[in-house]
């Protein structure tokens, strides 16, 4: 069993959100409604910076959480300014990529990869080992992926570790593997490569491990592996510490 730290559930939580397309959009969305129920049950909440240079494009709509409106807009300008209207937040919205530079200005805390290639990941791997307290991984192919939310070191009095993301999964910052990132020119292109609800099915779990992490303050399972053509769902489980 992983233990949460006091501090995570003693004061406000910076969260960096990096990608707000199709997991990051549903993520982004998921942790308005963590942050409203944690609050009403006496936590402070959290202070998430969402990062995104991408705009909003006509494939977008219908498997992100966008309309024909905001197309040309960027996406974390678009989400942001919608959910801090809609739940009175304060959140930070960053149309660019994010950076090393970026990111320590967000302080340690969570940080919520929804980026869809290893070269993105492996950009940032290095120093979120440094700067962040723990890191949550969200990928897909077109009717499977997985989560995986982990630390890069020891925090005393925490209990177990939950390893770090990219030493569970290699493969995610491995920039020799070829990868597709041709844009989609439409929706029915786009449903071409990826299910329409594979990144809601990715992201139900992510925030259930969320939700554990914090109400719960333990985990006993720190990502989980889906597909959603056989209906499968396993769990993650946290290593004991003869495993690790």
């Amino acid at each position: 069993m992983h233990i949460t730290p006091a501090h995570f559930l003693e004061h406000r939580v910076d969260v960096a959100l990096i990608g707000c397309g199709g997991n990051g959009s549903q993520m982004l969305t998921g942790l308005a409604r963590l942050n409203h129920a944690l609050t009403a049950l006496g936590h402070p909440g959290l202070r998430v910076t969402a990062f995104d240079g991408d705009t909003v494009s006509d494939a977008n709509i219908g498997r992100q959480m966008f309309s024909p409106a905001d197309v040309g807009q960027f996406k974390s300008i678009v989400l942001v300014h919608r959910l801090n209207a809609f739940f009175g937040l304060d959140w930070v919205a960053r149309p660019i990529y994010a950076s090393t530079s970026e990111l320590i200005h967000v302080g340690p805390g969570i940080t919520i990869m929804c980026v869809d290639s290893a070269k993105a990941r492996a950009k940032l791997a290095t120093a979120l080992s440094r700067t962040s307290t723990y890191l949550m991984d969200l990928g897909n192919r077109a009717s499977d992926g997985q989560v995986v939310f982990g630390t890069a070191g020891t925090t005393e009095g925490t209990g177990a570790r939950l390893r770090w993301p990219y030493e569970v999964l290699p493969e995610l910052i491995d920039t020799t593997r070829p990868e597709d990132d041709t844009p989609s020119c439409g929706l029915a292109e786009a449903l071409e490569r990826q299910e329409l609800f594979i990144n809601q099915a990715i992201v139900t779990p992510a925030l259930g491990i969320l939700w554990e992490f914090f109400r719960h303050g333990r985990l006993t399972w720190h990502g989980a592996f889906v597909n959603l053509k056989t209906g499968h769902v396993r769990p993650l489980l946290v290593p004991t510490e003869r495993q690790q």
